[in-house]
């Protein structure tokens, strides 16, 4: 799809027909089943400064944690004996990553089962990246945000969309199943800038796309911004789902955080994987990346039981395998342009 049929999609007057499409084709490829990834949110620690998270190194409000490798393995334990086929470690960025360790940690999750695991640990140099996929990593998620580089700058300091595009590119070329994303409705993201972003996500050799909405951080500079719109967020899911239609679309957390069934919007918008926190309660909702992310303090159990019950009552199954994308693109000779290069 070009640019300016993304656009008229996103702005046409209303959109059940692309979501009955992106159901469709959704049923076609993967039928009713749900994949099942449980995330173990173990370090909220950061080094970074970009100005929508909660996580950001300036928040002096946020009280840290860092779980050890005991609480880590226990978390992974649960996620698989409540049916999850993957296990997501996912944390901020360490100013320094304990390589090996997270190695140790991969190394004994996968003598659980028979299961995926998937980092989400941020930037880092090939040779942990190697390591890591050496050790029996399958998947890495590391998410654009945006491919606009004057947005992308000036909400994440420091930080380009080259040097982020090819840390997405290293690791399709490393073998990982690689997962990116974008948030939509971000302050300064224009109906052109989201269609644009679209376009240039879905030329990169994926494996799981993510889009959610802009939710405001009240220890952040954009504190006082507009949240993103859960339409506009669903479309954009239905669009990616019509332009990759193997790929794994997660229904995010952050369409619950802005509407009690937002997980059903985003399946029925295309979605075809849900991610719930299995980290522990007492540090669980010190992962607040944005408002309403692990704000429930119930016990995981009835937490994730909870879920696949509205699962099943929205008449879809949720799944218990590893949850492959049924048609694995390997490579990055079909990547997108870089828009910095």
């Amino acid at each position: 799809m070009q640019p300016s049929e993304i656009r008229d999609a996103l702005l046409a007057p209303q959109a059940d027909a692309l979501f009955a499409e992106a159901r469709t084709l959704r049923d076609s490829v993967f039928g009713r089943e749900v994949f099942q990834r449980g995330v173990v949110e173990f370090t909220n620690h950061c080094r970074k400064n970009c100005h929508y998270c909660g996580l950001r190194n300036a928040n002096t409000a946020l009280q840290r944690f860092r779980l050890d490798a005991d609480a880590i393995l226990q978390a992974a334990r649960t996620a698989v004996e409540l049916g999850m086929g993957t296990v997501v470690l996912q944390s901020g960025e360490e100013e320094t990553i304990a390589i090996r360790p997270i190695g140790y940690l991969i190394g004994q999750i996968k003598q659980m089962g028979d299961i995926s695991i998937t980092l989400s640990l941020g930037d880092h140099d090939e040779d942990a990246y190697r390591y890591w996929h050496d050790c029996g990593a399958d998947r890495y998620l590391l998410k654009m945000e945006t491919f606009n580089p004057e947005l992308h700058a000036r909400l994440r300091p420091g930080q380009s969309v080259r040097e982020r595009q090819n840390r997405v590119e290293m690791l399709c070329r490393i073998g990982y199943e690689t997962g990116s994303g974008i948030i939509t409705g971000l302050p300064g993201m224009t109906t052109d800038i989201l269609a644009e972003d679209l376009r240039l996500l879905s030329g990169l050799p994926l494996d799981m796309i993510a889009v959610g909405p802009f939710i405001p951080h009240p220890q952040t500079p954009l504190k006082e911004a507009a949240p993103g719109l859960m339409e506009e967020s669903l479309r954009a899911t239905a669009l990616l789902r019509l332009m990759n239609p193997a790929a794994n679309i997660p229904a995010t957390s952050a369409l619950d955080a802005l509407s009690a069934h937002g997980r059903e919007q985003g399946l029925n918008a295309g979605a075809n994987v849900v991610m719930p926190s299995v980290t522990p309660e007492p540090v669980r909702a010190g992962y607040n990346i944005y408002p309403g992310k692990n704000a429930a303090p119930e016990p995981v159990r009835l937490i994730v039981g909870r879920l696949q019950q509205r699962l099943r009552d929205a008449g879809y199954e949720p799944s218990s395998s590893r949850g492959e994308s049924p048609v694995r693109k390997t490579g990055c000779a079909g990547t997108a342009d870089n828009p910095n290069s």
